[in-house]
């Protein structure tokens, strides 16, 4: 796969979803080896009064139904904003192969803004990690722009 245009926007699309809720708007899609999407989530702690319901976790959930197992070998987490501690660990503990992101998360990002967990060398799986200035300009731009929207509306300017 050279390019993450595609399942970047379908993570973003899936982020939107968070809007009816009021949760921060952050999507997430796991891609199978040959590209298809098995599993998909979208914010939910305040849909759902779940601290836990993160983007990541719900898609790699989802994803691990499909697979029938919770090793996630092969796969690609696409997110549109850089996992938290909680959703590195997730994806460490899954065994993704790859996790590609939008936007960082210079307050809690753990792969590579405040943290870098998914690749710390004492763990015992390290995923290929693809940041936003490796994703593409554009959908990049589109994903910290649906962040800094949500927050400046919710905050006032």
């Amino acid at each position: 796969m050279t390019s993450y245009d595609t399942p970047l926007r379908t993570a973003v699309a899936e982020a939107e979803l968070a809007l009816a809720t009021g949760d921060v708007p952050v999507g997430a899609v796991v891609l199978d080896p040959a590209g298809t999407v098995i599993g998909r989530g979208h914010n939910a702690r305040e849909a759902g009064g779940d601290p836990t319901a993160h983007a990541e976790l719900l898609a790699l959930r989802a994803a691990a139904v499909v697979r029938g197992e919770w090793r996630l070998t092969g796969c690609t987490l696409v997110v549109t904003l850089e996992p938290c501690v909680m959703c590195a660990g997730a994806i460490v503990l899954s065994r993704v192969d790859r996790l590609v992101y939008g936007a960082r998360d210079a307050k809690a990002g753990a792969a590579g803004s405040l943290w870098d967990l998914v690749r710390d060398p004492r763990l015992n799986h390290r995923p290929e990690v693809v940041p936003p200035d490796m994703v593409g300009t554009e959908v990049a731009e589109e994903c910290a722009a649906l962040l800094t929207r949500f927050f400046t509306e919710r905050r006032g300017p």
